[in-house]
């Protein structure tokens, strides 16, 4: 059997503040387990670059203080856009404001779009860089002073306090669908989320799966130790979203993330009405314990 699921809602561009505030409360109230945005400078999928989209760790800031409950996170915070000291502060700053629910998405960037139109650097070396800032990230975390020297960071004596909240730090998060990114997820991640075309499909999802269990069993660590993880276009039917998550935990997969808005879909014409859909007559389905046994 699989191990029990936790549901997460998504809602992250192309919607109002307001419409925002109700998704949060609505998976606050519900008790979803937890919430998320995106970390994009601009508007990605069919929808163009040119949509409403805004600031995910501001987003995550006011999700913190507008829930009591809730996880929260990004899936996931591009590792181009922020230096990893400031990263690490922003994030310990999102742990404290929610009391330790911050869940730290993070994967090595890809819209080529916006490191053009903004002229950010990187995107050449993002597997270079994850690799490096997730060490420096971990390091600001938990050390009293942190000397680094590596091709893309160094710190010298750096400070971080204060700590995150939680300890050692918040749980990791790293979205990858490429074989260099699946070898930092295997040393770094606490969770997988099954990205880019290891993110395709069930049947994809669950073959990236096993490479990461053979990327775990090359270092010496236990693939059970790193939740799977996937995120899944909301639809038009309940039962049949229902059947499809179910079939993902099933699988092993067990932090599903129903999106709103993101990826490759179209924003939902009325996400909160959606999300008020999925509290209702999705996520009471997915909770009741035998099924799974089914």
């Amino acid at each position: 059997m699989a191990d029990p699921l936790r549901i997460g809602l998504k809602l992250s561009q192309d919607a109002s503040i307001e419409t925002f505030r109700t998704v949060w409360r609505i998976a606050d109230e519900a008790r979803f387990d937890h919430c998320w945005a995106m970390d994009h400078l601009a508007s990605i999928g069919g929808i163009g670059d040119d949509r409403p989209i805004f600031d995910g760790w501001e987003l995550l800031a006011g999700m913190a203080v507008a829930t009591q409950h809730v996880r929260i996170g990004l899936l996931v915070t591009g590792i181009t856009y922020r230096n990893p000291a400031l990263l690490a502060k922003v994030a310990t700053t999102v742990d404290h404001l929610s009391g330790g629910r911050l869940e730290f998405g993070v994967g090595a960037a890809w819209a080529a779009n916006e490191h053009e139109m903004y002229g950010i650097s990187g995107l050449d070396h993002r597997v270079g860089l994850l690799s490096e800032g997730l060490q420096v990230i971990k390091m600001l975390w938990t050390q009293e002073r942190t000397d680094f020297d590596g091709r893309y960071f160094r710190m010298r004596q750096a400070v971080a306090n204060p700590k995150p909240v939680q300890k050692p730090h918040p749980p990791i998060w790293i979205g990858s669908g490429g074989q260099l990114t699946l070898r930092l997820t295997a040393r770094h991640a606490d969770v997988w989320n099954a990205s880019g075309a290891a993110g395709a499909g069930l049947e994809t999802a669950v073959e990236w799966s096993k490479r990461l269990d053979e990327e775990c069993s090359a270092i010496g660590r236990d693939p059970n130790e790193i939740r799977r993880s996937a995120q899944l276009p909301a639809g038009d039917d309940p039962a049949e979203l229902v059947d499809r998550l179910s079939r993902y935990h099933q699988a092993g997969f067990t932090e599903l993330v129903v999106m709103l808005s993101g990826g490759s879909m179209p924003t939902a014409k009325d996400p909160a009405r959606l999300a008020a859909i999925v509290a209702e007559k999705v996520l009471p389905q997915l909770r009741q314990p035998s099924r799974s046994e089914r």
